[in-house]
């Protein structure tokens, strides 16, 4: 019989994993925007509208899937995440509780870690709102999957890049990066390579299991942005100091700019056998800048 996976939030990495499950899986999908169902049935998922803010609409999770991949963010505020809550009240009204649960969590549950080389093992310690919200997600999660005895492998996702997932906004605006000697640590992947690995989560994931899913680059912020400057041949952001940054620089995009760590992708590599097609943002850069600048040229002024 068909394995059944819900996707639980439907945006671009979910419909690349998607892609990746089409022939192999029945593919159902939560989206709470009627709008976005043709998107998804063009990738093989057959839409369920719902809205994890509202658990009257969730009833339709009953029809019991076999696996779960949960893409969704916790709301914008708060401590915990009621989405996450709500979802595992609605699946625990199925017919038959899922086997396995991927959750994509986030790295900002390490908090700063001025640069240290982090694996799965370093404590959490979120110290921005957004961090502590998907630790408590990834709490009841646990909980929850050990009681049920649902395989649960927790993705510690970092800055997610493709050609369409690029800062040249902010590089074209010359928002500021921070000076080199005070700039801080930044990790990526690829998106297709992330799907990669919520697939193999899926299929290889341990119980109660937490995975770094990063590329092999250690870049600090301010190189990650003068390396999409120079391939897209614009001006490099300024450098300024964290004083002067603090005056400058939006309260949010400076929140990301307060923590620095390297993640180890080892436990990826090992357990779930993710073989990097990107392993540094250089490799993208160089496939899709001259595309990009190519089409530029090439259209009518």
């Amino acid at each position: 019989m068909t394995q059944r996976v819900l996707l639980v939030g439907c945006g671009d990495v979910a419909l690349r994993v998607a892609e990746r499950l089409r022939d192999r899986a029945r593919l159902y999908g939560v989206t709470r925007n009627r709008d976005d169902t043709r998107r998804m049935r063009a990738h093989g998922v057959v839409p369920l509208t719902a809205d994890l803010d509202d658990l009257a609409t969730l009833a339709r999770l009953k029809l019991a899937p076999e696996a779960v991949l949960h893409f969704a963010p916790p709301p914008s505020e708060g401590r915990d995440d009621p989405r996450t809550r709500r979802l595992l009240a609605a699946l625990t009204r199925a017919r038959i509780i899922p086997r396995r649960f991927v959750y994509i969590s986030t790295s900002g549950v390490y908090g700063d870690c001025a640069g240290a080389e982090v694996d799965e093992t370093r404590p959490r310690r979120a110290q921005t709102p957004r961090g502590r919200r998907r630790v408590a997600a990834e709490e009841r999660l646990r909980a929850w999957a050990a009681r049920r005895r649902v395989v649960l492998a927790i993705l510690r996702v970092p800055g997610i890049y493709a050609p369409t997932r690029l800062p040249l906004e902010r590089v074209r605006q010359g928002t500021p990066a921070l000076a080199p000697d005070v700039d801080v640590y930044t990790n990526h992947i690829h998106a297709d390579d992330l799907a990669r690995a919520v697939v193999a989560a899926l299929w290889l994931g341990r119980p109660n299991r937490a995975y770094n899913v990063n590329d092999d680059s250690a870049m600090k912020m301010g190189a990650w942005f003068d390396a999409v400057a120079d391939a897209y041949h614009l001006a490099r952001p300024p450098r300024v100091s964290w004083e002067d940054a603090e005056r400058q620089i939006a309260p949010m995009l400076l929140s990301y700019m307060s923590e620095s760590r390297r993640l180890s992708n080892l436990r990826m590599k090992r357990e779930l056998r993710v073989r990097l097609h990107y392993a540094t943002p250089a490799a993208m850069l160089a496939e899709s800048a001259p595309r990009t600048l190519k089409r530029q040229l090439a259209l009518p002024i």
